[in-house]
């Protein structure tokens, strides 16, 4: 990975653009996420008065909104970016590795859920697909983030609450859809088999982590 810094959203993006995939935060391979190589300015910081700042965190909207780069849980079922020319490949790969559920399945649910509603926040979509009684939230999250490793729901925006002076606070919630809605059916296909698009992302990944073990390789093709 490069060993330069990054100073603000326009310079993490394109880095995405040249690398083709980056986690948000630290993974299993040393310097392989955002949070590794952006300055020391740009990190979690917590203030004397109990609040805090993180200029990487604010920048996933802008970057996610431009639509340069998709971002979901694509690692290991963590957050990161992909970027658009890089996706169709992903997406050939990951849908061969993981099909579409079967019917009347909680993942059909949610897929119906999104393609009628277009977008909603998780604990809305929670909501819409009847998961609403005690204990439910950490069961319907890890529905949503097998549909996310498989390149079938993306994050299209970050939706933060609003104080009584107008101004957005705390850790926001993802706007969730499908890959589809946002960037059209075509965007998801690609002229290569799976098997082939597997091979082309395992050259990139061995490209841009020479340090990673043949065993983080294949957990981050998932």
């Amino acid at each position: 990975m490069s060993k330069r810094r990054i100073y603000n959203g326009a310079q993490l993006a394109q880095y995405v653009q040249e690398v083709g995939f980056l986690p948000l935060l630290r993974s299993a391979v040393p310097g392989f996420s955002a949070e590794e190589i952006v300055d020391d300015d740009c990190r979690y910081v917590v203030f004397p008065d109990g609040g805090w700042d993180w200029p990487l965190w604010k920048w996933k909207g802008p970057i996610v909104r431009d639509g340069g780069c998709v971002y979901g849980k694509f690692f290991d079922g963590k957050a990161g970016f992909v970027s658009r020319e890089w996706w169709p490949d992903l997406c050939n790969w990951r849908r061969s590795r993981h099909p579409l559920a079967a019917e009347g399945s909680v993942e059909e649910t949610i897929l119906f859920t999104l393609a009628e509603q277009g977008s909603l926040i998780t604990r809305e979509l929670r909501s819409a697909c009847g998961f609403t009684g005690k204990n439910m939230r950490s069961r319907f999250d890890s529905y949503v983030t097998r549909l996310q490793m498989a390149c079938r729901v993306v994050t299209e925006d970050f939706v933060y609450p609003i104080d009584r002076h107008g101004k957005e606070y705390g850790w926001g919630w993802s706007l969730l859809t499908t890959p589809e809605q946002l960037y059209g059916r075509d965007y998801c296909l690609v002229d290569r088999t799976p098997q082939e698009s597997g091979e082309r992302l395992r050259t990139q990944l061995q490209a841009i982590l020479p340090q990673a073990t043949e065993r983080q390789i294949q957990k981050l093709m998932g």
